[in-house]
C-alpha cells in the first residue's frame, strides 16, 4: 500500500485522524465513536486497555451492529498479528468486519536483513492463511517494546515497509510526543509506505508532525482532561481544524 492509495481509501488528501477509544463498555464506546464521527474522523481504533481479549470481544460485536459501515481498527493490548489475525478472521467469519489491525509489536528484528525477519514473516503468513485481509498498522520502535537505538530508527523503518500496510510508531510512552528527528528519518526510510504516530499528537503540536506522517491515532491528545476513556469534543474538533487547513 502506498501512501495515495491508503489516504484514498479515506477519502482524504490530508492527514487520517484516527482517535484511539479506551473501551469500557457498549455504551462508552457507542458514544465516544459518535464523538469521533460527529467532529469529521473517517474512523476508530478500539483497544482493550483494561481487561482481556475474550471480554472485549463482544464490544467489537456492539460497535459493529451499531455503525455497520464505519471504519472501525482494534488493537488487543500486547497481542501480535500471530495471534490476533485468526481472531479478526474468526470474527469476519460472524460477520463481524474489522478494518485494521494495530499490534504494538510488529516484530521486526533492525539488526537482520529485510529477507530474515523469521517473526514478522511468520506474522504476513498467518495473515494470508486464515483469510483476514484488513489493514495492517505495525508497530515499529514503538513505546514500551524492546528499545531501539536511535541510530536503527532508519534500518528499522525500512524492513518494516516489506511487512504492514502503515509503519506506525510512536514517542517513549503514552502521552508523550515522538521526537521530530525520529519522524524526519522514518519518513525517509517509508518512502511511499504510510506512517502512523500513535503518541503525544495534541491539537497544539500537530501541525509539526504534518510534513512526516499519513496519520495519527490519538487519545489522550484529545480526551478530556484527567480522563483515560473519553473524547473531549472541543480538543478533537480542534485537532481537526488545524490537520484540514
Amino acid at each position: 500500500m502506498n501512501r495515495e492509495e491508503f489516504r484514498k481509501s479515506f477519502n482524504t488528501n490530508g492527514l487520517v485522524v484516527l482517535p484511539v477509544i479506551h473501551v469500557l463498555d457498549n455504551l462508552q464506546t457507542e458514544r465516544n465513536i459518535k464523538l469521533a464521527m460527529e467532529a469529521g474522523c473517517p474512523g476508530v481504533f478500539l483497544i482493550n486497555h483494561d481487561f482481556s481479549v475474550e471480554q472485549f470481544l463482544p464490544i467489537i460485536h456492539h460497535a459493529r451492529q451499531r455503525f455497520p459501515d464505519y471504519w472501525i481498527g482494534v488493537n488487543f493490548l500486547a497481542v501480535t498479528g500471530k495471534k490476533a489475525f485468526p481472531v479478526l478472521a474468526e470474527l469476519g467469519a460472524d460477520q463481524v468486519s474489522v478494518d485494521a489491525y494495530w499490534a504494538d509489536d510488529a516484530r521486526i528484528d533492525e539488526k537482520s536483513p529485510v529477507d530474515q525477519q523469521t517473526e514478522a514473516r511468520e506474522i504476513n503468513q498467518i495473515k494470508a492463511s486464515c483469510g483476514w485481509n484488513g489493514m495492517y498498522f505495525g508497530g515499529t520502535a514503538f513505546k514500551k517494546q524492546r528499545e531501539v537505538d536511535p541510530a536503527d530508527y532508519g534500518k528499522s523503518a525500512t524492513i518494516a515497509t516489506s511487512y504492514m500496510d502503515v509503519v506506525t510508531t510512536s514517542g517513549i510512552a503514552t502521552g508523550h510526543s515522538a521526537d521530530l528527528t525520529k519522524m524526519e528519518v522514518f519518513r525517509k526510510a517509508c518512502g511511499d509506505t504510510p506512517i502512523a504516530l500513535a503518541s503525544g499528537i495534541t491539537p497544539e503540536n500537530i501541525a509539526q508532525y504534518l510534513p512526516f506522517i499519513d496519520a495519527t491515532l490519538v487519545a489522550t491528545g484529545v480526551n478530556i482532561k484527567d480522563d483515560f476513556y473519553n473524547i473531549d469534543p472541543a480538543r478533537l474538533s480542534s485537532l481537526m481544524k488545524t490537520t484540514q487547513s
